[in-house]
């Protein structure tokens, strides 16, 4: 086939891509939807001679280019077979009723699915795509009643013991990061779906069994987009939604929506990262401090992206006064233990970062740091990581403090904890450093951080 006849030549017309263009989208896909593969810049340009990708190519390319053009782009019409994948959006199957039957049916239906990812492609969810199940849990009316009548009866002291197992799952993750931690939190899931399913229990328990689920999708979606699986952290994080509807829990829907929009600003989509923050502040009736301290934060993370600094800077405020105000602390579930003085400190921090307030950022992220302790925790190495940089982007460089920084954030996620969320913090602090490669110093922090980046940005030649 002559290069100006192949499909893909024409299609890259259309879309104005050069090869290096669609390498470098294709690479950006990849790395969205959790493949480790990489490709080569100039690989595209042998597919312009005829030749046919590897897997998972193939699926990618349609699924960007039908992204791109706004129309159904085919493998037949490029011209290459069948790669082994089904390429389908992330909320395939979740297209649900808004009722306990509906909430068991996509709690059972992310935790048996992700097992079959070897030959589905789940597509991140991008644009309207991101907002449209919040909008529907939103309007969504809770059962009336989610008791069951099947099986032996289940008591609440059962439930008890559930929500202690997800309480020391989450503060695992906290020391051991996403990679060790979501194979424990998907069996523990199995066994709540399972109780649900198979068990007697009146409206109270069923409800709690609900909000149970509800948090431990919640925390499998948050374990999911840490590990850069992000298709498969907004799948859970549907289908928890469905759950705080059926709980009649809108704190932890709320604090759902809240980390869909932390997800939405890392993948550039800061106009739906508002949408989220906002609709979540909106939908919550303000019953506990800690989570509307929490829904603030993630409105501010939103604005500092966007680069409304009056917006950010006044749900920053509004945000450290719910947690150091007047109002006493009670009603605050067991799920927002991590937001503290530190953490608050922590994300305002990365707020100021984000609008290049360096002063400010710094002042901050020291607060965290100072409050946190000695604990070497992936938040910890994320502080110490985001401090680093504002010392490296300030008028004048003081790369001293930035390389310790950045060693100590390197030394917590080699030996420590396993978070590629933060590693790719390291690697944009090594993309910062790049002006000063002819210091010594920073040529062996580079090289050190060498082995850590790699791990999420190694190429495939």
């Amino acid at each position: 086939m002559a290069s100006s006849e192949a499909p893909i030549v024409r299609l890259l017309a259309e879309v104005g891509w050069q090869p290096e263009q669609l390498a470098r989208r294709l690479n950006e896909s990849a790395e969205r939807h959790g493949r480790a593969e990489r490709l080569h810049p100039k690989t595209p340009y042998k597919w312009r001679k005829g030749d046919v990708p590897r897997s998972p190519w193939p699926s990618l390319t349609t699924a960007l280019l039908s992204e791109q053009l706004q129309r159904m782009i085919t493998l037949d019409e490029l011209g290459w077979p069948d790669d082994g994948f089904e390429a389908a959006p992330a909320s395939v199957g979740l297209e649900l009723p808004w009722s306990s039957e509906g909430a068991l049916q996509a709690a059972v239906v992310v935790n048996e699915s992700e097992s079959m990812m070897h030959r589905r492609m789940f597509l991140t969810l991008l644009g309207t795509g991101l907002t449209s199940p919040a909008h529907e849990w939103l309007i969504a009316q809770p059962p009336e009643n989610v008791a069951s009548s099947a099986g032996r009866p289940l008591s609440a002291e059962v439930v008890d013991h559930m929500d202690a197992v997800t309480a020391s799952l989450r503060r695992m993750d906290d020391h051991l990061g996403s990679g060790q931690t979501l194979g424990l939190v998907r069996q523990h899931l199995s066994t709540v779906v399972d109780v649900l399913r198979g068990r007697r229990y009146p409206d109270a328990v069923g409800r709690r069994l609900h909000s149970t689920a509800g948090e431990l999708l919640r925390l499998a979606g948050w374990l999911s987009f840490d590990g850069g699986q992000h298709s498969q952290a907004q799948r859970f994080w549907i289908a928890a939604l469905y759950q705080a509807n059926a709980a009649g829990d809108r704190g932890l829907g709320a604090n759902i929506l809240g980390f869909m929009s932390c997800q939405a600003k890392d993948l550039g989509q800061f106009r739906q990262a508002v949408t989220l923050a906002e609709t979540a502040r909106a939908s919550y009736p303000g019953t506990s401090p800690k989570v509307s301290a929490i829904l603030d934060l993630r409105a501010a993370e939103a604005y500092a992206n966007e680069g409304s600094a009056t917006e950010a800077c006044r749900a920053l405020d509004s945000a450290f006064g719910r947690l150091n105000g007047s109002q006493p602390q009670h009603g605050n579930p067991d799920w927002s233990y991590w937001i503290d003085e530190a953490q608050a400190h922590a994300q305002a921090g990365y707020c100021h970062l984000k609008l290049e307030y360096w002063p400010r950022a710094r002042e901050h992220l020291r607060a965290a740091l100072r409050l946190q302790g000695n604990e070497c925790t992936r938040e910890g190495a994320l502080r110490n990581t985001l401090l680093a940089a504002t010392y490296v982007q300030q008028d004048q460089p003081d790369l001293d403090k930035a390389l310790a920084l950045g060693d100590q954030a390197v030394h917590t996620l080699t030996r420590q904890v396993n978070s590629p969320r933060c590693i790719k913090h390291v690697r944009n602090l090594v993309g910062t450093l790049a002006p000063y490669r002819r210091t010594f110093a920073v040529r062996r922090f580079c090289q050190d951080a060498k082995e850590l980046v790699v791990s999420i940005n190694d190429a495939v030649r």
